[in-house]
């Protein structure tokens, strides 16, 4: 992953995909948005002037979502996600695989900058990470590629945002994998970060590209490094502090409650 972060160009290696739709797509049970939340997607408003289509999802329509455009399979996989966080990556999966376009995280603050330059094509954009396991710490990416030697560093990449057109293979290997994940999974597996989260998406994202690199296929995907230009996840949030927040679930400190 740190070799596919180095060789992050910054620019589009390919012009033949499907382009990406104007569509920002996010996911919170609709009948009981927090005020601080609904102020997060309230920022994103904005982008309906340059011409995006901005729909959210909760449990009810994103399940019906997947029953219309996926197999039962895909139904019964969506059933075991346990915790809403879960449920909004499997879908994120579903829906950019099938429609493309723009998914962000529903705590997400639009910052201002422009996005024109993310959806000129269909490539896949993600955004990559840097976790220090001496300081139990998120890193600053470019400084960790410069001073990384001899530390214990997970570079990966973020599911959120998802920008791409529709049926990118890399989707469509996360969702795969994400799939034959949860049906073989113990239901009281909580590992929410490798059966459908960023762990799920960076092992297809490697594989994908290891494929590429065999075939002699260029990349077709590139490193998102400026989306704080963009957006922000905000802190502090009322539902950070409950079992909502899939950090307290995953440790056991509270059962989910809400999407």
């Amino acid at each position: 992953m740190r070799q596919l972060i180095t060789a992050s160009s910054g620019e589009s290696q390919v012009a033949s995909r499907p382009t990406t739709p104007r569509v920002l797509v996010q996911f919170w049970d609709a009948s009981a948005i927090p005020d601080d939340v609904q102020e997060c997607l309230d920022s994103w408003a904005q982008l309906e002037a340059a011409g995006f289509e901005r729909t959210l999802f909760d449990d009810t329509s994103a399940r019906h979502f997947i029953e219309d455009h996926f197999s039962e399979r895909n139904v019964r996989a969506f059933a075991r996600c346990s915790h809403p966080a879960m449920r909004a990556d499997y879908f994120r999966l579903c829906f950019m695989l099938r429609v493309g376009g723009l998914y962000v995280d529903a705590d997400d603050e639009y910052r201002g900058a422009d996005v024109e330059p993310l959806i000129g094509s269909g490539q896949l954009w993600l955004q990559p990470l840097c976790y220090d396991i001496a300081s139990d710490s998120m890193v600053d990416v470019a400084r960790a590629l410069v001073d990384s030697a001899g530390t214990a560093r997970i570079f990966y990449v973020n599911n959120n945002p998802l920008i791409a057109g529709p049926a990118h293979p890399v989707i469509a290997r996360a969702l795969e994998r994400a799939t034959a994940l949860l049906l073989a999974a113990n239901r009281a597996n909580r590992d929410l970060q490798s059966l459908t989260g960023p762990g799920n998406l960076t092992a297809s994202l490697v594989s994908h590209a290891a494929q590429q690199h065999a075939d002699g296929k260029a990349r077709d995907f590139e490193m998102l490094t400026s989306w704080d230009a963009v957006a922000v996840s905000k802190w502090p949030l009322a539902y950070r502090a409950d079992g909502r927040n899939w950090r307290n679930w995953v440790r056991g400190d509270g059962e989910a409650d809400g999407s």
